[in-house]
């Protein structure tokens, strides 16, 4: 199917930097899409032709409504779109104008992303379980800030286990805060990419917000808070049911992790994996699992990511073929005897 459609003022912005929208609409949608003086053609099949359309037809009445598309927010709705069928243009940049996440404009880069913002509007308590890069921990921040700036809850609590990345550090300098902001600058880094700095020391002072290690949550039941558990493949089996167990009234708690960068001893099994195949039938949780696709750090990452995947599957892959070798000739001696075997067995024990 052929179809034309007519050229609007500044619709060349849509096409992006060489036509790189252009070019993930047609991938993603699979069709031919072709400027021509007077009009743009678009060639496929009906449905995908229709999408691209609408794509057209929602960007051209967000501009002309003053939406303006922030440094790459255009590029990951298409990714979002072109991967969910049921989304469109305008609904996914309506979705970010309700919430408000201070001075920053957060728009998922992936169709992963946008469940995981999603499950967290609707339930009380999330997992999100990815490897680095997935934007877990950033979003999830984002959203406290949007509950926070909507008066939704009265404060944002940040945890995380204090757990060295496979070294170790002695004994540091300084007071109990000092101690322990290290292990948790990343929470700290997006507060301050998303509020004025000034408002975020203007919180942490009055406990606003507040940043402390896992092992402080004991004995607290925490009302009207989001609460946002960080690195939670770090956290041992009791810290974890201890975390789950905090949730006050009008709360939301989310558990961010990658279960494949566990730091713990190896006699101790991640709190993590275990919180998954325990709670993944109770009603009212959510899990979002995010994938290489969903790495939105510099694009080597995504190679780096899926070439661990692919040499952690080869590694399993020749264990189990190790393990196997011992069976596979045990099975083939027990069953293949030769006649001195057979005459071993017919002999009767001798006594000494």
């Amino acid at each position: 199917m052929k179809k034309s459609i007519g050229v609007s003022p500044n619709i060349e912005t849509l096409f992006g930097t060489r036509d790189e929208n252009v070019r993930l609409l047609e991938d993603g949608l699979n069709i031919t899409i072709n400027l021509r003086s007077n009009a743009i053609e678009l060639e496929g099949a009906a449905r995908d032709v229709a999408r691209a359309e609408q794509v057209f037809a929602d960007y051209e009445n967000l501009q002309r409504s003053g939406y303006n598309f922030a440094n790459g927010d255009l590029n990951s709705m298409l990714r979002v779109l072109t991967s969910d069928p049921n989304s469109t243009l305008r609904g996914l940049a309506d979705a970010g104008r309700q919430r408000s996440f201070g001075r920053r404009t957060v728009q998922p880069k992936s169709s992963n992303q946008r469940r995981y913002l999603e499950a967290i509007e609707k339930h009380d308590m999330v997992f999100g379980v990815g490897p680095a890069g997935t934007g877990k921990t950033y979003l999830a921040v984002a959203m406290a800030i949007s509950a926070l700036l909507a008066k939704r809850v009265n404060r944002i609590i940040l945890a995380r286990p204090a757990v060295e990345a496979g070294e170790r550090l002695g004994f540091l300098p300084g007071t109990l805060q000092d101690k322990i902001d290290p292990y948790l600058r990343p929470l700290y880094d997006a507060l301050y990419d998303m509020l004025d700095p000034e408002k975020v020391d203007r919180y942490l002072e009055k406990n606003v917000i507040e940043i402390a290690p896992i092992a402080f949550m004991r004995g607290r039941t925490l009302n009207d808070s989001f609460v946002i558990l960080d690195e939670a493949q770090n956290t041992t089996s009791e810290q974890m049911k201890m975390f789950v167990t905090r949730l006050g009234f009008n709360s939301k708690a989310v558990i961010t992790g990658d279960i494949t960068q566990i730091d713990l001893p190896s006699a101790r099994r991640s709190g993590l994996l275990e919180a998954i195949d325990v709670l993944k039938s109770v009603e009212g949780l959510a899990f979002v699992h995010f994938d290489e696709g969903d790495v939105v750090r510099h694009h080597l990452v995504q190679r780096i990511v899926r070439a661990y995947d692919e040499h952690k599957a080869r590694v399993a892959e020749q264990q189990m073929l190790l393990l196997a070798e011992p069976k596979i000739a045990e099975a083939s001696g027990g069953t293949d005897k030769g006649p001195s075997a057979a005459v071993a067995s017919d002999r009767t024990p001798t006594e000494g």
